[in-house]
Protein backbone atom coordinates (compact mmCIF):
# COMPACT_ATOMS: atom_id res chain seq x y z
CA UNK A 1 0.00 0.00 0.00
CA UNK A 2 1.39 3.42 -1.46
CA UNK A 3 1.37 6.39 1.30
CA UNK A 4 -0.19 8.71 -0.61
CA UNK A 5 -2.84 10.43 1.66
CA UNK A 6 -3.18 11.36 4.70
CA UNK A 7 -4.86 9.06 6.36
CA UNK A 8 -2.92 5.90 4.99
CA UNK A 9 0.45 8.18 5.73
CA UNK A 10 -0.84 7.96 9.18
CA UNK A 11 -1.65 4.03 8.69
CA UNK A 12 2.14 3.34 7.45
CA UNK A 13 3.88 5.65 10.15
CA UNK A 14 1.87 3.41 12.60
CA UNK A 15 2.91 0.38 10.96
CA UNK A 16 6.59 1.23 10.70
CA UNK A 17 6.29 2.00 14.31
CA UNK A 18 5.16 -1.15 15.27
CA UNK A 19 7.48 -2.93 13.01
CA UNK A 20 10.37 -1.05 14.83
CA UNK A 21 9.34 -1.59 18.17
CA UNK A 22 9.22 -5.44 17.25
CA UNK A 23 12.71 -5.58 15.58
CA UNK A 24 13.70 -4.05 18.98
CA UNK A 25 12.14 -6.43 21.32
CA UNK A 26 13.65 -9.32 18.83
CA UNK A 27 16.78 -7.57 19.05
CA UNK A 28 16.61 -7.54 22.97
CA UNK A 29 17.02 -4.02 22.61
CA UNK A 30 16.74 -2.12 25.98
CA UNK A 31 13.49 -0.19 26.45
CA UNK A 32 12.14 1.87 28.71
CA UNK A 33 9.15 1.64 30.98
CA UNK A 34 6.15 3.42 29.85
CA UNK A 35 5.61 6.33 32.22
CA UNK A 36 2.25 5.52 33.20
CA UNK A 37 3.47 2.13 34.23
CA UNK A 38 5.81 3.54 36.63
CA UNK A 39 4.55 3.79 40.34
CA UNK A 40 5.08 7.64 42.00
CA UNK A 41 9.05 7.92 42.75
CA UNK A 42 10.38 4.80 40.90
CA UNK A 43 13.36 6.83 40.03
CA UNK A 44 15.38 9.47 41.77
CA UNK A 45 16.19 11.98 38.29
CA UNK A 46 13.66 10.66 35.69
CA UNK A 47 10.24 9.37 35.53
CA UNK A 48 11.47 6.74 33.32
CA UNK A 49 13.68 4.10 33.46
CA UNK A 50 14.54 0.97 31.67
CA UNK A 51 13.81 -2.74 32.88
CA UNK A 52 16.91 -4.51 34.72
CA UNK A 53 17.53 -7.59 32.96
CA UNK A 54 17.63 -11.49 35.21
CA UNK A 55 21.10 -11.24 35.32
CA UNK A 56 21.57 -7.59 36.78
CA UNK A 57 18.53 -8.38 39.31
CA UNK A 58 20.39 -11.35 40.75
CA UNK A 59 23.65 -9.45 40.75
CA UNK A 60 21.55 -7.00 42.58
CA UNK A 61 20.20 -9.38 44.55
CA UNK A 62 23.17 -10.76 45.29
CA UNK A 63 25.33 -7.29 46.97
CA UNK A 64 22.26 -7.06 48.85
CA UNK A 65 22.01 -10.54 50.47
CA UNK A 66 25.99 -9.90 50.97
CA UNK A 67 25.38 -6.73 52.69
CA UNK A 68 22.73 -8.18 54.92
CA UNK A 69 24.62 -10.65 56.48
CA UNK A 70 27.81 -8.54 57.01
CA UNK A 71 25.37 -6.67 58.55
CA UNK A 72 23.66 -8.67 60.71
CA UNK A 73 26.46 -10.46 62.00
CA UNK A 74 28.87 -8.02 62.73
CA UNK A 75 26.16 -5.93 64.42
CA UNK A 76 25.20 -8.93 66.53
CA UNK A 77 29.05 -9.17 67.76
CA UNK A 78 29.61 -5.41 67.76
CA UNK A 79 26.45 -5.31 70.62
CA UNK A 80 27.54 -8.29 72.16
CA UNK A 81 30.78 -7.03 73.08
CA UNK A 82 29.63 -3.51 73.55
CA UNK A 83 26.97 -5.04 76.30
CA UNK A 84 29.58 -7.47 77.72
CA UNK A 85 32.68 -5.70 77.39
CA UNK A 86 33.72 -2.27 75.86
CA UNK A 87 30.68 0.24 75.91
CA UNK A 88 27.71 -0.52 77.86
CA UNK A 89 26.21 3.03 78.14
CA UNK A 90 26.17 3.33 73.85
CA UNK A 91 23.83 0.31 73.65
CA UNK A 92 20.84 2.37 72.48
CA UNK A 93 22.84 4.27 70.04
CA UNK A 94 24.57 1.15 68.74
CA UNK A 95 21.01 -0.27 68.71
CA UNK A 96 19.51 2.92 66.25
CA UNK A 97 22.62 2.57 64.04
CA UNK A 98 22.72 -1.07 63.26
CA UNK A 99 18.49 -0.91 63.58
CA UNK A 100 18.86 1.81 60.57
CA UNK A 101 21.51 -0.12 58.71
CA UNK A 102 20.02 -3.73 58.55
CA UNK A 103 16.05 -1.89 57.89
CA UNK A 104 18.07 0.32 55.00
CA UNK A 105 19.66 -2.66 53.30
CA UNK A 106 16.28 -4.65 53.78
CA UNK A 107 13.92 -2.17 52.57
CA UNK A 108 15.98 -1.32 49.41
CA UNK A 109 16.82 -5.08 48.49
CA UNK A 110 12.53 -5.70 48.51
CA UNK A 111 12.39 -2.06 46.59
CA UNK A 112 14.95 -3.05 43.76
CA UNK A 113 13.63 -6.84 43.31
CA UNK A 114 9.79 -5.84 43.39
CA UNK A 115 7.96 -5.88 40.13
CA UNK A 116 6.73 -3.18 38.77
CA UNK A 117 3.51 -2.57 40.69
CA UNK A 118 1.70 -0.12 43.80
CA UNK A 119 3.29 -2.18 46.35
CA UNK A 120 6.70 -1.07 44.57
CA UNK A 121 5.39 2.40 44.89
CA UNK A 122 4.92 2.49 48.61
CA UNK A 123 8.20 0.48 48.55
CA UNK A 124 10.14 3.57 46.62
CA UNK A 125 8.70 5.51 49.47
CA UNK A 126 10.18 3.49 52.01
CA UNK A 127 13.82 3.40 50.20
CA UNK A 128 14.37 6.62 49.85
CA UNK A 129 13.25 7.91 53.14
CA UNK A 130 15.48 4.98 55.50
CA UNK A 131 18.31 6.68 53.34
CA UNK A 132 17.83 9.72 55.98
CA UNK A 133 17.49 7.14 58.70
CA UNK A 134 20.49 5.32 57.39
CA UNK A 135 22.49 8.72 58.11
CA UNK A 136 21.14 9.71 60.73
CA UNK A 137 21.81 6.18 62.66
CA UNK A 138 25.04 6.16 61.62
CA UNK A 139 26.35 9.63 63.17
CA UNK A 140 24.66 8.17 66.28
CA UNK A 141 27.27 6.09 68.32
CA UNK A 142 29.72 9.08 66.96
CA UNK A 143 28.25 11.55 68.33
CA UNK A 144 27.33 9.83 71.70
CA UNK A 145 31.07 9.72 71.85
CA UNK A 146 31.15 13.68 71.95
CA UNK A 147 28.29 13.39 74.88
CA UNK A 148 26.33 16.51 76.18
CA UNK A 149 28.92 18.85 74.72
CA UNK A 150 27.82 21.38 72.64
CA UNK A 151 29.03 20.58 69.57
CA UNK A 152 27.25 16.82 70.01
CA UNK A 153 24.15 18.42 70.59
CA UNK A 154 23.49 20.61 67.88
CA UNK A 155 25.19 18.30 65.84
CA UNK A 156 23.07 15.82 67.03
CA UNK A 157 20.06 17.87 66.66
CA UNK A 158 20.90 18.92 62.86
CA UNK A 159 21.03 15.56 61.72
CA UNK A 160 18.25 14.14 63.13
CA UNK A 161 16.18 16.92 62.03
CA UNK A 162 17.09 17.21 58.26
CA UNK A 163 16.99 13.56 58.49
CA UNK A 164 13.27 13.75 59.75
CA UNK A 165 12.57 16.83 57.29
CA UNK A 166 13.37 14.36 54.72
CA UNK A 167 11.76 11.19 55.91
CA UNK A 168 8.77 13.51 55.40
CA UNK A 169 9.42 14.68 51.79
CA UNK A 170 10.01 11.28 50.64
CA UNK A 171 6.92 9.71 52.59
CA UNK A 172 4.31 12.83 51.53
CA UNK A 173 5.75 13.44 48.11
CA UNK A 174 8.07 11.34 46.54
CA UNK A 175 7.29 12.09 43.23
CA UNK A 176 9.34 15.63 43.89
CA UNK A 177 12.25 17.39 44.83
CA UNK A 178 14.37 14.30 43.35
CA UNK A 179 17.36 16.38 43.52
CA UNK A 180 16.58 18.09 46.24
CA UNK A 181 17.03 14.70 48.06
CA UNK A 182 19.97 13.97 46.54
CA UNK A 183 21.90 17.22 47.46
CA UNK A 184 20.30 16.50 51.32
CA UNK A 185 21.71 12.95 51.25
CA UNK A 186 25.22 14.16 50.70
CA UNK A 187 24.49 17.80 52.71
CA UNK A 188 23.80 15.79 55.85
CA UNK A 189 26.19 12.80 54.87
CA UNK A 190 29.73 15.65 54.58
CA UNK A 191 27.93 17.96 57.80
CA UNK A 192 30.17 16.09 60.16
CA UNK A 193 32.64 17.97 58.48
CA UNK A 194 31.54 21.14 60.87
CA UNK A 195 32.03 19.28 63.96
CA UNK A 196 35.53 17.36 62.62
CA UNK A 197 38.00 18.94 65.28
CA UNK A 198 36.02 17.24 68.35
CA UNK A 199 35.54 14.47 66.75
CA UNK A 200 38.97 14.25 66.10
CA UNK A 201 39.78 15.16 69.73
CA UNK A 202 37.34 12.39 70.58
CA UNK A 203 37.54 9.73 67.70
CA UNK A 204 40.98 7.76 67.07
CA UNK A 205 42.70 8.99 63.73
CA UNK A 206 42.12 5.23 62.32
CA UNK A 207 38.32 5.69 63.13
CA UNK A 208 38.46 9.06 61.50
CA UNK A 209 40.15 7.84 58.08
CA UNK A 210 37.71 5.06 57.94
CA UNK A 211 34.99 7.30 58.25
CA UNK A 212 36.30 9.16 55.48
CA UNK A 213 36.97 6.19 53.32
CA UNK A 214 33.15 5.33 53.51
CA UNK A 215 31.95 8.83 52.66
CA UNK A 216 33.85 8.73 49.25
CA UNK A 217 32.74 5.03 48.29
CA UNK A 218 29.53 6.55 49.17
CA UNK A 219 29.71 9.67 47.17
CA UNK A 220 31.52 7.63 44.03
CA UNK A 221 28.72 5.20 43.96
CA UNK A 222 26.52 8.24 42.90
CA UNK A 223 28.60 8.09 39.97
CA UNK A 224 26.57 5.02 38.89
CA UNK A 225 23.71 5.41 40.75
CA UNK A 226 22.99 8.19 37.69
CA UNK A 227 25.13 6.09 34.89
CA UNK A 228 21.31 4.64 34.11
CA UNK A 229 22.92 3.19 30.58
CA UNK A 230 25.29 0.96 32.28
CA UNK A 231 24.86 -2.25 32.42
CA UNK A 232 24.87 -3.57 35.79
CA UNK A 233 24.80 -0.03 36.68
CA UNK A 234 22.55 -0.91 40.10
CA UNK A 235 24.77 -3.85 41.06
CA UNK A 236 27.53 -1.56 40.95
CA UNK A 237 25.78 1.32 43.24
CA UNK A 238 24.62 -0.67 45.14
CA UNK A 239 28.24 -2.23 45.55
CA UNK A 240 29.38 0.95 46.79
CA UNK A 241 26.68 1.50 49.13
CA UNK A 242 28.06 -1.97 51.03
CA UNK A 243 31.27 -0.79 50.84
CA UNK A 244 30.96 2.17 52.52
CA UNK A 245 28.44 1.02 54.85
CA UNK A 246 30.56 -1.45 55.97
CA UNK A 247 33.89 0.92 56.07
CA UNK A 248 31.23 2.73 58.16
CA UNK A 249 30.54 -0.39 60.31
CA UNK A 250 34.33 -1.03 60.58
CA UNK A 251 34.94 2.20 62.30
CA UNK A 252 32.12 2.00 64.46
CA UNK A 253 33.85 -1.29 65.87
CA UNK A 254 37.47 0.28 65.82
CA UNK A 255 35.87 3.21 67.83
CA UNK A 256 33.42 0.67 70.25
CA UNK A 257 35.42 -2.11 70.44
CA UNK A 258 38.27 -2.32 69.61
CA UNK A 259 40.10 0.74 70.91
CA UNK A 260 38.07 -0.54 74.48
CA UNK A 261 39.36 -3.31 74.80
Amino acid sequence: MRCGTLYDGARCSSRRNNLVTSLRQARGQRRTIPVQHIPSGYSWWSREQRPFTTAEKVADGVVHILGLIVAIAAGSVLLAFAIIETAPEAVPALAVYIGSLVAVLGVSMAYNLWPVSPIKMWLARLDQAAIFLFIAGTYTPFLAVLGGTTAGVLMTTFVWGASLIGVALKLIVPERFGRLAIALYLAIGWSGILVFQSLAQTLPDSTLWLLLAGGVTYSLGIIFHLWERLKFQNALWHVFVVVGASLHLWAVIDCMVIHRL
